[in-house]
């Protein structure tokens, strides 16, 4: 199942982000990330990803 939320977090880093831990501080975090740059977005959301 991660590997999936790893695909959907190289395309849609916040979607990515809110299968992993809902709608939260890391998930509002990421919109910013995703918003300042794209690969800042994905970078954090593979962390999330991969941390939990």
């Amino acid at each position: 199942m991660d590997i999936i939320r790893i695909i959907i977090a190289i395309l849609l880093p916040p979607l990515g982000v809110f299968l992993q831990v809902g709608i939260g501080g890391q998930f509002w975090l990421n919109i910013l990330l995703t918003i300042l740059g794209y690969f800042p977005g994905i970078l954090h959301a593979v962390w999330v990803i991969a941390k939990n």
